[in-house]
């Protein structure tokens, strides 16, 4: 593979901190890295140095005389006089890029529903984030660098922003650095992680999935079994392996390795227990839906229906995730729960004992303790809190999600947007609610404090909504999903965020309003597969959905079983025939998810998974 670029003893320290000591790394043809590593570590710092954006205290970058490289900041760096078409094209005319697929194919996916013609200074955050993607991809650089392109897209355009990059060059050409908490995105992406941690840059082979077992077994070799920081890495990995069929499919992901690894890791929870010990908090009512529609104002001088008629009814213990387009009302639909806000016509009804907390997209609620130390905020609530059925000081629970002995004694007003986001959740935590609701949690946060919050929410006992656009925290802390689209209705998703995102394709491109998008110019398709392949890839899809269906059913009947064989075994005068033919059903259960998941792969090679 040929060179693209690379760093020679890569030095920078801010103040008193050594943020890189003595980097050298290196990019080549056919790369796709994924940044990882805790908020803070150099991630972005490491990658504006390898764009040339910024000047390191020691050490070089060097390039290929003829590589170009293109950089998406964080940070917006628009042109706000400029209009949307012009900020993006330039001073092409219509007829010049409109001819090119893939401009077109970008326009498409990600500013299909962005008027055209507006100032860039009037759009929303969102927005000047996909104008800005939509610039940067539309040219032929060599190597892209792209820092955390998955905010404020939903599910829809992150799933749209993977298949881009997969399928932008061949295996072997072009570079892609990138940086991003989304982990699903990263495993679809990348086919190396590099690790930013203590000044220095560890490299391993595979996506996100294969770096999570690469670590432990690092960690592992050096005798740290033992320690927090691979318990949460192990069961992160467990998660990985009995959850969704796909993470098993891969090559890359070695299956004989992870099951001894986690082969002592207990599932990430056990729904059942979860559940009753909801019920004892919650009763059998708590949060109901009934027949409700909303009308607001579409901020035209219009108004627009965004519920029509819809019914939910949230159960004790139930974890619901949900997904939609951006300005579905995913958000308006979390008030409508919490009581903030009431509906034109129907009801909602509250249980009894109902005591819901919502963690919002703002981090305004911290305002009130902006000068007080991060232990303190918590230990005014409580001094000793249950985690998973143990009994945790405020100071466990504060180092728990990422907080150090000397960060806990840091004012609320001098932490990072990352460590203010957990203080906010960790806040609601300890106020005891049993609803509680998460508005996009994974702003700002790293992959190791998603890991740190999943563990803690995995042993909290009450009823979970959660609105996000990662779906890997979707699939990983909430056990159904339904979809907001955009047409006033709520629909279940048994399928998953997968099914979503197949009624989405199957709909076309739709705005928020539920109407067809403008794209921002009709063509031909930039696809490469012709009628008959698309067919059988309907047709895969199809069958991967009912397979997968029928492995959920078929696990759920073999936890059945597992629970009879346990009652039965716990009893003094145990019937040994009976326990018996309970394991021989249980053998013949295991043997038919063996048979679908063979399938399954086998459906999967067709879509090329």
């Amino acid at each position: 593979m040929a060179h693209l670029l690379g760093a020679e003893n890569l030095s920078v320290a801010f103040v008193t901190r050594t943020i890189l000591d003595n980097v050298s790394l290196g990019l080549e043809d056919g790369d796709r890295i994924g940044m990882v590593g805790r908020n803070g570590d150099g991630k972005s710092t490491l990658m504006r140095l390898l764009a040339q954006h910024s000047t390191p205290d020691s050490g070089r970058v060097t390039k290929r005389r003829d590589v170009s490289v293109g950089y998406l900041d964080q940070s917006d760096v628009l042109d706000g006089d400029l209009e949307v078409g012009t900020a993006i094209v330039g001073d092409q005319a219509d007829h010049e890029w409109a001819s090119n697929p893939k401009i077109r194919d970008v326009m498409g996916g990600l500013v299909s529903e962005v008027d055209w013609h507006a100032k860039v200074s009037s759009l929303s955050g969102g927005q000047k984030r996909r104008v800005a993607l939509a610039k940067l991809l539309i040219g032929d650089d060599d190597v892209i660098m792209l820092d955390e392109p998955t905010n404020h897209l939903d599910v829809e355009g992150v799933a749209w922003l993977a298949r881009h990059l997969q399928q932008r060059w061949r295996a072997t050409e072009g570079g892609l650095l990138v940086v991003t908490h989304d982990r699903w995105f990263l495993d679809e992406i990348c086919n190396h992680t590099w690790e930013v941690h203590d000044a220095m840059v560890e490299d391993f082979d595979g996506g996100y999935a294969a770096y999570v077992l690469a670590r432990a077994e690092r960690d592992r070799m050096a005798n740290v079994v033992e320690s927090k920081r691979v318990q949460l890495v192990k069961k992160e990995l467990a998660w990985l392996r009995r959850g969704a069929p796909a993470r098993t499919a891969k090559p890359k992901f070695r299956i004989e390795a992870a099951n001894e690894l986690i082969a002592d890791v207990p599932e990430p929870r056990d729904s059942l227990a979860l559940s009753k010990m909801a019920m004892s908090r919650l009763g059998k009512d708590v949060l109901d839906l009934e027949d409700v529609s909303l009308t607001i104002d579409d901020g035209e001088g219009s108004e627009r229906r965004l519920f029509d008629d819809i019914t939910l009814r949230l159960a004790p213990g139930q974890r619901l995730g949900l997904v939609g387009v951006n300005g579905s009302g995913k958000t308006t639909l979390l008030r409508l729960l919490n009581g903030d806000l009431q509906p034109g016509t129907g009801k909602v009804k509250r249980g009894k004992t109902v005591q819901t907390a919502v963690l919002s997209q703002e981090v305004r609620e911290l305002d009130d303790v902006r000068d007080s130390r991060v232990i303190e905020v918590i230990e005014s609530e409580k001094r000793v809190f249950a985690v998973g059925g143990k009994e945790v000081s405020a100071t466990q629970l504060v180092e728990q999600l990422g907080f150090t002995n000397e960060k806990q004694w840091t004012r609320v007003s001098e932490l990072s947007g990352g460590e203010r986001r957990r203080l906010q959740l960790l806040r609601l935590l300890v106020g005891e609610p049993n609803v509680l609701m998460l508005d996009e949690p994974t702003n700002d946060l790293d992959t190791d404090t998603l890991s740190a919050i999943e563990d803690v929410l995995d042993g909290w006992p009450g009823t979970l909504v959660v609105v996000s656009h990662d779906r890997y925290l979707l699939e990983r802390v909430t056990d159904s999903q339904m979809a907001l689209l955009g047409d006033g209705r709520l629909r279940d998703l048994p399928g998953g965020v997968d099914q979503y995102l197949e009624l989405r394709r199957a709909a076309g491109p739709m705005t928020a309003t539920g109407s067809a998008a403008s794209p921002a110019v009709s063509g031909g398709s930039t696809g490469t597969t012709s009628s008959s392949s698309e067919a059988e890839l309907r047709q895969a899809r199809k069958d991967l959905a009912r397979i997968e269906r029928q492995i959920s059913k078929v696990d759920a009947q073999k936890g059945k079983v597992q629970q009879q064989m346990n009652d039965a075994g716990g009893k003094a005068d145990a019937d040994f025939d009976h326990i018996a033919g309970l394991n021989t059903r249980l053998r013949e259960l295991q043997g038919e998810i063996e048979d679908l998941e063979t399938q399954w792969m086998e459906a999967a090679e067709v879509l090329g998974e």
